[in-house]
């Protein structure tokens, strides 16, 4: 019960996207509000998913609009063990395998009693765009647009370099 009030009070004062920073893969800390005037595409990661390959299209995605958004990968073991890694052994693979070099934030958890405070925001404003239960797998993506609100949900399926995600974006 009192983790439930803690993560009710982080929403009530985060009420913003910019307010949130969060520790990052390469040391320091990912900052939401250096972001601001920036469409930012938010995703759940792992690297054992069917989706895993997304990244390739996450890392080109960003390097065609980067200008204009930010994409920031939030590596998750939520679904089955799929993200078991540490967060250097992530960064690692991520470099390796597909070269990202968008902000990757620490590990963390984007359900249950512990999903960390952004992903419970998001899960909020989700909620009141109509989408319940936003978060079905890994790479669900949150699209924020420039004034920091969030605009739409992409499901696992939807890839990054879609049509449904590049209406957005253009």
């Amino acid at each position: 019960m009192l983790k439930l009030f803690v993560l009710s009070s982080l929403i009530m004062f985060n009420t913003s996207i910019y307010d949130f920073k969060v520790p990052s893969l390469e040391g320091g800390s990912i900052d939401f509000s250096a972001y601001k005037g920036k469409k930012i595409l938010i995703v759940n990661t792992a690297s054992e998913c069917g989706y895993t390959r997304q990244y390739a299209g996450l890392q080109k995605l960003y390097e065609q609009h980067g200008k204009d958004l930010v994409i920031v990968g939030f590596p998750a073991n939520n679904f089955k063990g799929q993200e078991p890694g540490s967060n250097e052994e992530i960064k690692d693979f991520c470099k390796k395998n597909y070269g990202v070099t968008f902000p990757m934030a620490e590990k963390v958890s984007v359900q249950g009693n512990d999903i960390h405070p952004l992903f419970a925001f998001l899960v909020s404003e989700a909620n009141k765009l109509g989408i319940k239960d936003p978060i079905k797998w890994n790479f669900t993506k949150f699209l924020v647009n420039e004034k920091g609100k969030l605009v739409a949900v992409f499901d696992s399926e939807t890839t990054p370099l879609s049509p449904d995600i590049a209406k957005y974006l253009n």
